[in-house]
């Protein structure tokens, strides 16, 4: 997988950073895109939207009939206007379950911003989390039953961030138990090289390479050391011609096009060395929270985007190994958030299902010998398989990067 400075997550951000989340199994409303994605056909039948006051003292005291306290059921349209001098963060939270459903991150100072919903019967209030101010918790409003057959927004319990901390240092200690094997795996790779025995060390490359790419989720905390070990080639460049390159991707390059053992040399031992000083450095000890879920989606994501394509080739043709080493990594990361997800993501037993089928899926492709077979050997109907599988499975997990971001939460 490429380091994480590629990684192209497509958060929900507009041109003004605002993020609008309308949680339907886990999937963000964009803004300007009303109910037609988010919050089903419901919310984009909303009659003209209600203004919603945002500030220190008001938190949605404007929404509902009756003196604020009862509205209609199904789609529901809101204007948000921010009176207060610097951001706010908006949540629509049933009081019962205490789930969200609608969020709207950062609106600016004088800012107005729309966003769509639809909501069952129940009993909902708006939270407002003022930049350096405390929450304010606006108004019950009773919201009565939606017309039949509207299709309703499904909220999430959020998750904050100190219900992901112990996820997140729990994933970095698994790492952690990894790096021991991936350093020995290297040695071996170099004392190869050492020897001259370029046949074994294409084989223990792909060994060392296949562990490296099964740690996805904490690429971001690897820093410098990722893009040392497992960086892609400059722009406009290969792994064979660009000098400046190391790690995983030169090595490649250079035994595959069969370069003499004392041009690979330096930079298997500098391999062993990065890994080494990854392994001794405290970065695992800094695992972003926010990572684990998002991380789940983006693996599967660069998989597709990048091995699935054959970019990241440089020359071994193992790119379905890569994918098959990712999908493990997925499933790790995955695997870390279960207890949370459980109650919080309907689908996530089919999540499983299919990440476990798409790897079953790549793996056929593996040969008896270990080897595995090419990219673009494959026939077009292996190819359609396999971009099904891939595609339904990252859309799958999309929700759980969503649904894992921390929140700010007020339980009262």
């Amino acid at each position: 997988m490429p380091h994480a400075a590629r990684f192209p997550w497509g958060w929900a951000v507009a041109a003004v950073g605002l993020i609008v989340c309308a949680v339907l199994a886990g999937t963000l409303l964009q803004p300007g895109e009303g109910g037609s994605r988010g919050a089903g056909a419901g919310a984009s039948a909303a009659a003209s939207p209600t203004e919603i006051a945002l500030d220190v003292s008001h938190c949605g005291s404007t929404w509902g009939a009756h003196g604020g306290t009862h509205a209609a059921g199904g789609a529901q349209s809101f204007t948000f206007v921010n009176g207060n001098t610097g951001d706010v963060e908006v949540q629509l939270q049933q009081v019962a379950s205490k789930k969200v459903f609608l969020e709207v991150d950062g609106v600016g100072a004088g800012a107005r911003h729309s966003a769509a919903v639809a909501l069952g019967a129940g009993d909902y209030r708006f939270l407002c989390y003022p930049a350096d101010a405390d929450p304010v918790v606006g108004p019950t409003v009773t919201v009565g039953k939606a017309p039949a057959g509207a299709v309703l927004t499904a909220g999430v319990v959020p998750l904050t961030t100190n219900d992901l901390i112990p996820v997140a240092k729990k994933y970095g200690a698994w790492v952690k138990g990894r790096l021991p094997g991936l350093i020995a795996q290297l040695r071996t790779l170099d004392a190869d090289v050492a020897a001259g025995d370029l046949a074994r060390a294409r084989r223990d490359w792909l060994t060392a390479h296949l562990t490296y790419e099964t740690l996805g989720a904490a690429y971001g905390a690897f820093g410098a050391y990722d893009t040392a070990i497992d960086g892609e080639p400059a722009s406009g460049r290969t792994a064979l011609d660009d000098p400046s390159l190391t790690g995983f991707h030169r090595v490649e390059a250079l035994l595959w096009a069969g370069r003499p053992a004392s041009d690979i040399r330096p930079l298997t031992r500098k391999l062993v060395t990065d890994a080494t000083a990854l392994a001794a450095s405290t970065t695992l000890d800094r695992i972003d929270p926010l990572q684990i879920g998002l991380r789940a989606h983006e693996i599967v994501e660069n998989a597709i985007q990048f091995e699935l394509t054959g970019q990241t080739d440089a020359g071994s043709h193992t790119n379905l190994a890569t994918i098959d080493a990712n999908l493990a990594g997925s499933q790790q990361a995955l695997s870390e958030l279960t207890a949370l997800l459980d109650s919080r993501y309907a689908q996530l037993p089919q999540t499983e299902r299919s990440l476990a089928a798409a790897r079953a899926l790549v793996e056929t492709y593996r040969r008896a010998d270990g080897s595995w077979v090419p990219l673009d050997s494959l026939a077009r109907v292996q190819r359609e398989q396999l971009n099904a599988a891939l595609d339904a499975t990252v859309e799958l997990l999309a929700p759980v990067a969503e649904i894992s971001e921390p929140r700010k939460a007020v339980q009262q």
